[in-house]
């Protein structure tokens, strides 16, 4: 069997994975699951996978899940299309850091985010923040006290208003809003990951004081740069992460986009 060559990020945030994923094996799969479950996002690098072929590889991770925010793909319904034109104004979609549609009662698990039209390098950058470390290094008093909260999420989010212009596009602009409550901690293979996601958080259940004060003290830790990577896009990249274990954040750039993304139930 053909290893698996991976090598850590910056920080181990994450890891990078140079196998061609057009042959790609039961048993490659299953240490690629490993090494997501360890570092909580992967960067397949130089990969020209057509649509089928992605979305062939991401059914080994699971069950797709809809997305009705987004425009579906004509032929393959379960890639859902991200754009920007070098003409739109405002905010890049799913700018400000996130974990993808917290406020579902079952989220999806996975997420996955392939390169089809990108502008030069070093624009349009994608965020991704290790919640594995974050909650590592959170001081014993916030672990105690938020081992058993439970966060509000909710779909009228800060993370909304980058939503706004595809709502209006695709005439869902009156979507009602969502909610649903989660635990601030995750155990994950025995690993403990903070579970807020900033752009959907809007509150923590049964905190009867200070609820703005503890919310605004994860976000900020959350995303410290120790705990983060910046990830260059190169058409045909794909990122895959895991929700429960990582935020990510679009950031600010011009020029024309195109990116496929997956999620996974």
């Amino acid at each position: 069997m053909i290893k698996i060559k991976f090598e850590p990020t910056k920080n181990n945030v994450g890891c990078f994975i140079f196998n061609d994923l057009k042959n790609i094996s039961q048993d490659q799969i299953n240490e690629i699951k490993k090494l997501l479950n360890k570092f909580g996002v992967i960067f397949f690098k130089n990969q020209n996978l057509n649509p089928k072929q992605y979305v062939d590889f991401s059914s080994n991770f699971g069950v797709p899940a809809k997305y009705p925010m987004l425009k579906p793909h004509k032929d393959f319904k379960n890639i859902y299309i991200i754009e920007r034109k070098k003409t739109d104004t405002g905010k890049s979609f799913g700018e400000g850091p996130h974990t993808d549609s917290s406020y579902l009662e079952n989220p999806p698990r996975f997420t996955f985010l392939q390169a089809v039209d990108v502008p030069e390098e070093g624009k349009g950058n994608t965020l991704f923040f290790n919640q594995f470390l974050a909650y590592k290094s959170l001081p014993k008093n916030i672990k105690e006290k938020i081992e058993n909260l439970k966060g509000i999420f909710s779909s009228k989010g800060k993370i909304a208003k980058t939503r706004l212009l595809r709502e209006a596009e695709h005439g869902t602009s009156d979507i009602k809003e969502i909610k649903s409550e989660h635990n601030l901690v995750q155990n994950i293979d025995g690993k403990k990951a903070i579970y807020c996601s900033p752009g959907h958080v809007v509150g923590i259940k049964n905190l009867k004081s200070g609820q703005k004060k503890l919310i605004s003290f994860l976000s900020s830790h959350q995303t410290k740069k120790v705990f983060s990577y910046s990830f260059g896009w190169k058409k045909g990249d794909i990122a895959l992460w895991s929700n429960r274990s990582m935020l990510h954040a679009a950031t600010a750039f011009s020029g024309d986009r195109r990116m496929f993304r997956i999620t996974i139930q």
